[in-house]
């Protein structure tokens, strides 16, 4: 095997490249997750898991063709109950709920292409209030321009998402009203302005091993790594281009979670979208593989998400503790 790959758990590294993380894919299943164990409990609390909550402050009509996405305006089969931007009081309600259960960040996201200046106002605003709860805030608004982001971090904003959902060969299939470069930019802004950033991807969207790594390349190769690196699997829509598509091996996914952990140690790696459809026992392995956050909440913007007294129960059930 590669030297590079036997390399120790303190490497902190921006150059993999894609034939090394295959052969991290590669490996049997069992010494990729012993690997993955012994990076992840070099860099963080094994039984610890950071839990957030995630809120769509605004839904539907979104100009982006996403296949996997119900938001989209060019999906209109897809079945999604459409709103505007929520009212101020009404976020701070659902992020002290939030807080009651447990998380620690409260997450917000809104359906734009790119939001106006009228739309970014009264999102700082709920930026600003939900601070002053004592909790972290990330938002997820879609493409942003330098002075935009500095209006976030201005408000107080920890965490900015904007995910990169797939590899650079395989984008062009999921998505084409935007380019993976202005993904790139965005998170460029997010970066320079100080801001964490929340960035990861989709799997189970018909990609190959190939794009698994490429996507995770992409991802640790940054000049920094995210701190928080969302691992989601596709959620099949009713509606939506991929409503049919295959889905993925569980075993695959596990691995990527194991990979990512190998590949940037000390994010936070998110088991995300499709908990729901997980069992508790393919959950306990991805927390095993390296995986420490999770969404708490009935829903995840659109779609489902386990009940937070489920994840409770699995937390206890597994000796985990939040973090």
């Amino acid at each position: 095997m590669n030297a590079r790959v036997e390399s120790t758990v303190t490497d902190l590294r921006h150059d993999w490249q894609r034939g090394e993380i295959l052969a991290l894919f590669h490996q049997p299943f069992m010494d990729l997750m012993y690997r993955a164990q012994q990076v992840h409990r070099h860099y963080h609390d094994a039984n610890a898991v950071q839990v957030s909550s995630l809120l769509s402050i605004k839904t539907g009509r979104c100009s982006e063709d996403c296949a996997y996405c119900p938001q989209s305006v060019r999906h209109r089969d897809a079945d999604v109950e459409e709103h505007d931007l929520m009212p101020l009081d009404e976020v701070v309600a659902a992020a002290k709920q939030a807080r009651a259960s447990g998380a620690t960040r409260f997450c917000m996201g809104a359906a734009w292409r790119r939001p106006k200046q009228r739309d970014l106002e009264p999102v700082l605003d709920m930026i600003r209030a939900v601070r002053e709860l004592g909790m972290e805030t990330c938002v997820t608004l879609g493409m942003l321009e330098a002075d935009q982001v500095a209006q976030l971090r201005e408000a107080g904003l920890d965490y900015y998402n904007h995910n990169l959902d797939t590899s650079p060969e395989f984008y062009g299939e999921i998505i084409t009203t935007r380019t993976y470069q202005d993904r790139l930019d965005t998170l460029q802004h997010v970066r320079e302005a100080g801001i964490n950033v929340c960035c990861g991807g989709i799997l189970g969207m018909g990609e190959d091993e190939d794009d698994r790594a490429g996507l995770l390349q992409s991802l640790a190769n940054q000049p920094e790594h995210p701190e928080s690196v969302p691992i989601n699997m596709l959620v099949r829509v009713e509606g939506t281009p991929l409503a049919a598509a295959e889905e993925l091996d569980p075993f695959e996914f596990v691995r990527t979670i194991a990979v990512a952990r190998i590949l940037m140690p000390r994010s936070q790696v998110r088991l995300s979208a499709g908990r729901e459809h997980m069992s508790d026992e393919l959950q306990a392995l991805c927390f095993l593989a390296g995986a420490n956050s999770i969404f708490y909440g009935e829903k995840l913007l659109t779609t489902p998400n386990p009940a937070a007294d489920a994840d409770r129960q699995l937390f206890a059930r597994l000796g985990i503790h939040p973090a």
